[in-house]
């Protein structure tokens, strides 16, 4: 992806409870903070988090393309940044709560009409922090796989941040303080500075 030297930008953040920035006291998140860097760089963002607790990729795929376009108007330069997956691989009434193929579908179909319109990051699920849902961790791993097969399927820049943040003390210690997901603003931080050094969103603000 070509850097885009312009002062300006429109970026919505598509996804979960962590694209909100849940747990967090400085309500920023790591879309917050990474915008908030951004802006410190010269550039002009305007920012619309549109992360809701609790959503699957099935959510999002119902509803993405309605928020998104009318924060996005064509005289705009508008980007996207997807970020969700956890959620589907919740267990409940004994299944997960998007079945594995359906994720890969349905993240798929989001991604492909997203990139006709947009350009597009995606940023893997971040981990659970709870130790005796270790099986979750690898339901979300492998789906995180999967997501990103599908992105360079579609030359589509993926980020696969769960590795990265299993080995983060911070972002562990402060979930499992909290509410066992959710951490506060150290882990937040941190997040936000692996996307912060990610090529694909240096390209976007070099």
């Amino acid at each position: 992806m070509n850097s885009l030297h312009i002062p300006q930008a429109r970026i919505c953040f598509v996804g979960d409870s962590f694209v909100n920035g849940t747990g967090d006291p400085e309500c920023l998140g790591w879309a917050g903070r990474i915008c908030t860097k951004a802006n410190k760089k010269g550039y002009e963002i305007t920012y619309y988090n549109l992360g809701i607790r609790r959503d699957t990729s099935t959510d999002i795929e119902k509803r993405w393309f309605q928020e998104v376009s009318v924060r996005l108007p064509k005289e705009y330069y508008g980007r996207v940044v997807f970020s969700f997956g956890l959620n589907d691989t919740t267990v409940e009434n004994g299944k997960t709560r998007v079945d594995f193929i359906d994720s890969i579908r349905n993240t798929r179909k989001i991604l492909s009409q997203a990139k006709q319109i947009y350009p597009v990051l995606m940023v893997g699920p971040a981990p659970y922090a709870e130790q005796e849902d270790s099986q979750r961790n690898k339901r979300t791993s492998d789906l995180s796989k999967q997501f990103a097969l599908v992105c360079e399927d579609l030359d589509i820049p993926y980020l696969d941040v769960l590795p990265i943040l299993e080995k983060s003390n911070i972002w562990i210690d402060e979930a499992r303080a909290n509410d066992g997901a959710h951490p506060k603003a150290g882990g937040y931080a941190e997040f936000a500075r692996i996307v912060e050094n990610w090529d694909a969103w240096l390209n976007w603000f070099p």
